[in-house]
């Protein structure tokens, strides 16, 4: 038997769906064009680089835009990155081995939606020559480049309507950070 969802995701999909400051774009419509600005030019080198093309593109715009810059941030999409984050490694714990305690499988998904995994994540994919800050605010610092990843990762689940998109943009930067790391350490 099926369980609906918590009360705090549905109202979050509701608010990133129904907001009016946003048009809605279809898949019907296809992508969105990005300005020629430097700041879409980094939006779009980030899709390429995580190999997913944002159908509506404020989403991503919103995720690399801090609570610092403007109210209209990536805040809420942060919150569903974070949740998408810790189910896929819940889940790749469980699929590796499917009698595995449930400490284990606490530890791998709280180790992978850590902040200084994040961070460092967010730091390979260059998100804080992207991320959007006020003036005063420290883009690199690891609370800021973890915010823009989880809600760069929250924003490919809304864009695509599911959490499988988002799930492997999580692991493909977390694979991709591993291996940089690997090879830094040689």
């Amino acid at each position: 038997m099926a369980t609906a969802p918590p009360p705090i995701l549905f109202c979050l999909l509701l608010f990133l769906v129904a907001s009016p400051s946003h048009p809605r774009v279809t898949a019907a419509a296809g992508p969105a064009p990005l300005s020629s600005s430097p700041f879409d030019a980094a939006l779009a080198k980030l899709q390429a680089q995580i190999g997913y093309a944002f159908r509506a593109p404020y989403l991503l715009r919103r995720a690399m835009t801090h609570a610092s810059y403007s109210i209209e941030n990536g805040r809420p999409l942060a919150v569903l990155g974070l949740a998408a984050s810790q189910s896929a490694a819940a889940l790749a714990a469980l699929a590796a081995d499917n009698d595995v305690a449930a400490e284990a499988v606490s530890r791998r998904a709280r180790e992978a939606a850590s902040e200084a995994t994040c961070a460092a994540a967010g730091t390979h994919a260059g998100i804080p020559a992207i991320v959007r800050v006020a003036h005063k605010t420290d883009a690199s610092s690891d609370t800021v480049v973890c915010g823009a990843l989880r809600a760069l990762i929250g924003a490919v689940a809304v864009d695509a309507n599911s959490t499988d998109a988002a799930v492997e943009v999580f692991w493909k930067l977390h694979v991709l950070t591993a291996a940089a790391a690997a090879i830094a350490a040689m």
